[in-house]
């Protein structure tokens, strides 16, 4: 095994990008912490709102995922100017996707609001958080392209300086604009789209660095959008999922849906934290292939998968030690905590399932094998997810028949990856077409 795809090599790609995955949960975290304490409605509007927005951004990660495949292919096989073009044109589609779902969300925040949470106070906060927040989605992509072209070059560290950089902003606004300036809610919200536009400017102006072509090249944005839309719909899969989800959550309480905000937005934070593996697999299989080696590309494979257990397994012991203490630190009211316990004993079991789920996705996103990832997305949700929580919904379940409805989804993604994985037919050598 050559030092390049040893375990040294995975580290040096994954510890900087842990970080940068965990950055924005890890504000979301603060965000809730912050409004968890001005009471159970803004805790769930804040939760409304985040999931809605989440579903701006979410559904175009090929923006950064399917960049760092197309990248990293090209900068295994020794083209890097090539390499970082893309990222050039995968900005483009960002700035342009984002003015448009800009402008939809601004039309669309009152009604989709009040479809997931209904009539009334929760509704009209979520809303208003919204309204605000939706200006920040165009720099959100911009910055999702950067992680993208500078991941498939091997470059973990300056999207980590860049990354970090936005989110401390946001995190230090964030108490100041809810609490001493007054704004309540809506401060989160502006806080947010601060910390956005400044992470996103810096992700432009490190591409301007580069000194390649600017200008658009629309065949290769052609070929970026024919690779995410497959990812796509597989975003639009998992986000049918979290959306009913949340949705239930509403209509069951204002404890469930402040309960399900806390302990989701963990579940978020380690599932980036864990796909730290993943964007090391995704950098270092992309260019195994393009560079023509196959049985580098499968070892990398089987390593990562033993990486991502482990890690699982460390985390889910962490958390469970941490039940007791970690949710007041989200909320004092008392009807969210005692809605808590039904998810956080799921979230946890569920953790070393999501090590392996998640560092075997970044192998096949970065042999860029996104029409099976779709599929077995798919049959996941349709499965596992969507039946046991519109069952919930229907029957009362709450809570832990929303949580059992998750663990079905990962149960099944679990299968489905092994079984690709182990059969061998993604590790197709060479570079984009």
């Amino acid at each position: 095994m050559r030092d390049h795809t040893t375990g040294r090599r995975v580290l040096a790609l994954a510890l900087p990008a842990l970080p940068v995955l965990a950055a924005e949960p890890l504000y979301l975290l603060v965000d809730t912490a912050v409004v968890g304490h001005l009471g159970a409605v803004e805790l769930g509007a804040l939760g409304v709102g985040a999931i809605v927005l989440a579903q701006l951004s979410t559904q175009l990660t090929f923006l950064s995922y399917g960049t760092t495949a197309r990248t990293a292919r090209l900068h295994g096989a020794g083209r890097r100017a090539d390499a970082v073009a893309e990222g050039v044109q995968a900005t483009w589609l960002a700035l342009a996707l984002g003015v448009l779902l800009l402008g939809a969300g601004q039309l669309l925040a009152g009604p989709v609001a009040r479809g997931l949470a209904g009539e009334g106070a929760l509704a009209d906060a979520a809303v208003s958080w919204l309204r605000i927040a939706l200006l920040g989605v165009p720099m959100i992509l911009v910055s999702l392209a950067g992680n993208g072209w500078m991941r498939g070059v091997q470059d973990t560290r300056t999207p980590l300086r860049l990354v970090l950089t936005g989110n401390a902003v946001s995190a230090a606004l964030c108490p100041v604009l809810v609490y001493a300036a007054g704004w309540g809610l809506e401060g989160s919200a502006a806080a947010n789209v601060a910390g956005q536009v400044l992470g996103g400017a810096l992700f432009l102006r490190a591409l301007r660095r580069e000194r390649v072509p600017l200008r658009p090249r629309f065949p290769v944005m052609r070929a970026q959008l024919v690779l995410g839309r497959d990812l796509l719909v597989r975003s639009l899969a998992f986000q049918a999922c979290f959306v009913s989800a949340a949705a239930v959550a509403a209509r069951t309480s204002v404890g469930a849906v402040g309960a399900h905000q806390v302990v989701l937005q963990l579940w978020t934070f380690l599932s980036l934290v864990l796909d730290s593996l993943a964007i090391a697999a995704q950098a270092l299989v992309g260019a195994a292939l393009g560079a023509g080696d196959a049985g580098r590309a499968r070892e990398l494979a089987r390593r990562l998968a033993g990486y991502g257990l482990a890690f699982g397994v460390g985390l889910g012991v962490v958390f469970g030690l941490l039940a007791g203490v970690l949710p007041r630190a989200f909320t004092g009211d008392p009807a969210v905590l005692a809605e808590i316990p039904h998810a956080w004993w799921f979230f946890v079991a569920l953790q070393p399932v999501a090590g392996v789920v998640f560092a075997l996705d970044g192998v096949l996103l970065g042999a860029g094998d996104a029409a099976f990832l779709r599929t077995a997305t798919l049959l996941s949700a349709v499965v596992g997810f969507l039946p046991l929580v519109w069952l919930s919904f229907a029957l009362g379940w709450g809570l832990a028949g929303i949580w059992t409805g998750l663990s079905a989804f990962m149960l099944v993604r679990l299968v489905t990856i092994l079984l690709r994985t182990r059969s061998g037919r993604w590790a197709v050598v060479g570079v984009v077409r």
